[in-house]
């Protein structure tokens, strides 16, 4: 199984080059011109493509940890991960066509790119740099869940290593080690994650949205957003209106 978390355009292809083929055009019923011919004694071969909606993707950290396309087998066992048995159920709802199917079917696709990354985690090399790397970190994995359960606390890197137990000096050469990102310049990229999300989705004022994502006043916070995403937040906020 591959996927394309970048949405980056791509081409499948096996053996001699051959010509491309659109998939809108087979999606569109078009005549398939790569079909296998009995005579050339190759057995047919099932292509499942789909697509998975992905919002406010610029800051969450989960997302810009992932590489532009993640391989995973589904036949491989894993520890953390049970790919094979929801690849399993997704095919045997796809064959039963019942009543209630394609709610369960969505379902099942969201939970299999969970395990794909999950899988993914579990084979992430030790000495790689990421955010995974990070939250599998017991002390920085600690850290990492405060401030995402408590992102309007008056956080410094004083306080997180007081709050697990570290040095300053220890914890964020720690941190910076295991996700290639200073404690403090991670807090602000999740605030901005928090703040986007929170401009788009509800109806809060903009001094609200501050304070919730730890600034002191508005001013603070518009300093802050318009570094990280260029423009203010208000701006920001009809963008998002006119797009949906």
């Amino acid at each position: 199984m591959l996927i394309c978390f970048g949405g980056d355009a791509h081409r499948l292809s096996q053996g001699e080059k051959s010509k491309d083929q659109p998939i809108e055009d087979l999606l569109a019923g078009g005549l398939n011109i790569q079909s296998p011919h009995s005579t050339a004694g190759v057995e047919d071969t099932s292509l499942l493509c789909g697509v998975f909606m992905l919002h406010h993707t610029s800051f969450n950290p989960l997302f810009t940890a992932l590489p532009p396309v993640v391989h995973a087998s589904l036949s491989r066992p894993g520890e953390m991960h049970n790919l094979s048995g929801v690849a399993r159920l997704l095919a045997e709802e796809i064959d039963r066509n019942t009543l209630g199917g394609g709610y369960v079917i969505e379902r099942l696709l969201e939970i299999l790119c969970a395990e794909v990354i999950r899988a993914y985690i579990e084979a992430l090399p030790r000495q790689e740099v990421s955010w995974f790397q990070g939250i599998k970190d017991p002390t920085i994995g600690r850290a990492i869940a405060l401030f995402h359960k408590q992102p309007g606390t008056a956080w410094s890197v004083q306080r997180l290593a007081d709050e697990v137990t570290m040095s300053p000096s220890r914890f964020a050469a720690r941190f910076a080690a295991s996700l290639g990102d200073s404690p403090m310049a991670y807090i602000s990229k999740w605030r901005m994650n928090l703040a986007c999300h929170a401009l788009t989705n509800t109806q809060q004022r903009v001094e609200q949205i501050a304070s919730d994502v730890g600034y002191e006043n508005q001013a603070a916070f518009s300093r802050a957003f318009r570094k990280y995403i260029g423009v203010s937040p208000a701006v920001w906020r009809t963008r998002q209106q006119v797009d949906v």
